[in-house]
């Protein structure tokens, strides 16, 4: 992998500029949530550069502390009703200022989340990750990543879906369309805007290609160092839906929409020196140095203990399914796509560890901050890598990846890695919105059951 160079696409003084003569009315301020959603404000431009970038902006601190629905739920020490549902402050970070042309006149910025003192919220996605890329730096290293994330369209709109249940849709693609030019051609015009949209937004597009599911497409963008990664991945996810919205049609990035193939999220992730050096790259067994081997010891003694940010959903367990392509082994193997961690590339800069677990519903900041804390564990212990698993993953005695969301709660209460790496309130925090969702999914009446029980139980 050649690094990717991507830097902040639009300065604070070009944004003056562009402000000035009319040609940007609008900036996005925006937060990642704990589902890795985009939440935050439309702020006037001019309000923007004499307010916000030397004061900050506000927010109502529910926005982690509520589920996907947005509705309240009690458990949450840092945001309720007892406490009043205060503020916190929304700081944006300059260095992700760029253009959102796929909205009229309109820039957009991150923000970090802290309190109004100034500290981090432990609990914001974007911190917990800075927390972890900081504990790399003490060491003199830096995190390489890069996401592989998959969708499936539809030709219905978001409206047209809601009304209808999301049943009956109609995907844009009637078959599997794995790498084919002519079914990929179909939705060529949404594919081509949503690349160039986001190459405008700063992002550098590689290639996009056909998946198995009728509809699912995958468009692939260069890695960068960690932060720029998992910020561009969240940009990106939300501008694709909006830019489907604009044309009509419907994307989902849920793991798994139908008993076919679900819609996954490969993590690329390899260090480097401070310096740029190649860490990861050495004489040991395929290429790897001694660092390398230790990082993926790392990954695969606490792959089950951090599982839960990697596959935060219900739905997200449904993926793992035996020869679906989806991992079910907590095993590596050199390009084995049937192990959990895939050791991808020949030595060099190329040479990297794919996370084959998560799907398109995790939050990239929690899934690079659960993967980095894990190799750090190894490396600082330096746990030894056993043996690759050759042939097929799915037919092995090795442990299994959790199955269901509580069997991952379990093993992330039991995480002592998780605790002294994340901290007792992030781990709280995040056990809480489990076990939110699993009560929410426990009182939910399925049409599984309504076609399976009323008539004929």
């Amino acid at each position: 992998m050649s690094q990717s160079g991507t830097t902040a696409p639009l300065s604070l003084a070009r944004l003056h500029e562009l402000v000035d003569i009319g040609q940007i009315d609008t900036v996005l301020l925006a937060m990642t949530d704990m589902q890795g959603r985009l939440q935050g404000k439309r702020i006037a431009a001019r309000h923007f550069l004499e307010d916000v970038v030397p004061h900050s902006a506000e927010a109502c601190n529910y926005l982690l502390a509520v589920d996907v629905d947005m509705n309240t739920v009690g458990g949450y020490q840092m945001s309720s009703w007892e406490t009043g549902y205060g503020d916190f402050t929304l700081r944006p970070d300059l260095d992700t200022l760029r253009l959102a042309t796929w909205h009229p006149a309109t820039a957009l910025v991150l923000a970090d989340v802290v309190w109004a003192d100034g500290t981090p919220v432990p609990a914001s996605p974007r911190q917990i990750l800075r927390r972890q890329l900081d504990r790399l730096a003490e060491r003199g290293l830096v995190a390489q990543v890069g996401t592989e994330l998959e969708f499936i369209v539809f030709d219905d709109s978001f409206e047209q879906a809601w009304n209808a249940g999301y049943r009956n849709m109609t995907p844009s693609n009637q078959y599997n369309v794995d790498y084919s030019l002519l079914g990929t051609s179909r939705i060529e015009p949404l594919l081509r805007r949503i690349r160039n949209e986001m190459t405008t937004a700063g992002l550098r597009v590689e290639s996009a290609k056909g998946e198995c599911n009728p509809g699912q497409h995958e468009i692939a963008f260069r890695y960068a160092e960690a932060l720029a990664t998992c910020d561009n991945h969240s940009i990106y996810k939300t501008a694709a839906k909006e830019i489907a919205a604009q044309e009509g049609k419907s994307l989902t990035f849920m793991a798994k929409y139908n008993q076919r193939e679900g819609n996954s999220c490969h993590i690329h992730i390899s260090l480097r020196g401070a310096d740029g050096d190649l860490v990861f790259a050495g004489d040991r067994r395929h290429g790897m140095s001694a660092l390398a081997e230790h990082f993926l010891a790392g990954q695969l003694a606490h792959l089950r203990g951090l599982t839960l940010l990697l596959a935060p959903n219900i739905n997200s367990y449904k993926r793992f399914v035996p020869g679906s392509f989806a991992p079910t082994a907590v095993a590596w193997g050199p390009d084995n796509r049937t192990c959990a961690l895939r050791l991808v590339g020949h030595g060099g800069a190329s040479l990297r560890v794919e996370n084959r677990v998560p799907g398109g519903d995790v939050n990239p900041y929690l899934a690079t901050a659960a993967l980095i804390a894990a190799g750090l564990d190894g490396i600082d212990n330096e746990l030894p890598l056993g043996e690759a698993l050759t042939g097929n993953a799915y037919d092995s005695d090795a442990e299994h990846v959790p199955s269901t969301l509580p069997e991952a709660v379990e093993a992330f209460e039991a995480s002592e890695l998780a605790r002294t790496a994340f901290g007792e309130d992030v781990v709280g925090h995040y056990l809480n919105a489990a076990r939110i969702e699993i009560a929410a999914y426990q009182a939910a009446v399925t049409d599984w059951e309504l076609f399976r029980g009323f008539e004929r139980l």
